[in-house]
């Protein structure tokens, strides 16, 4: 069995199901919640990111990702108290298409247990983009829930 678990969250619904899982089916290990702020690429002018593009990076942005981040893990918190549970949380800046996979490497980290897309992969795609990188990188076995 494992003895520590990741669960990678942006705070959807499918991450908040993943905590669940993890929490529920590994009692005995140490699970870790890591939020990955996600600095997205240049858009082309025309996305709704293209209004937040000159604050990336500014301490500004960063106060405000980081604020965000605080309230996220500390829902996951909440959620974990009620499983009589305390865990770890953590949070990096970066592409979560490669942060996660080398943050399970470095920490060392038994298992994976992710939402199948987060909030910004379209409805549309049976696995997410973020989800699908995650389990062909991952030098662990990665669970993913629906």
């Amino acid at each position: 069995m494992a003895e520590k678990v990741l669960v990678p969250t942006d705070g959807s619904p499918l991450s908040i199901r993943a905590l669940r899982h993890a929490l529920e089916k590994f009692r005995d290990a140490e699970i870790v919640v890591l939020h990955v702020i996600d600095v997205f690429e240049p858009s082309d002018g025309g996305g709704f990111e293209s209004l937040y593009e000159p604050m990336i990076g500014s301490e500004e942005w960063e106060s405000m990702e980081r604020e965000a981040t605080r309230e996220l893990l500390a829902e996951a918190e909440e959620t974990a108290a009620e499983y009589d549970r305390e865990i770890a949380t953590d949070s990096e800046i970066g592409d979560p298409q490669r942060i996660i996979p080398d943050y399970a490497e470095a920490e060392s980290v038994d298992h994976v247990v992710m939402g199948v897309h987060g909030r910004d992969d379209p409805g549309r795609t049976l696995v997410g983009r973020v989800a699908e990188t995650v389990v062909s990188r991952s030098p662990v076995s990665v669970t993913v829930i629906r």
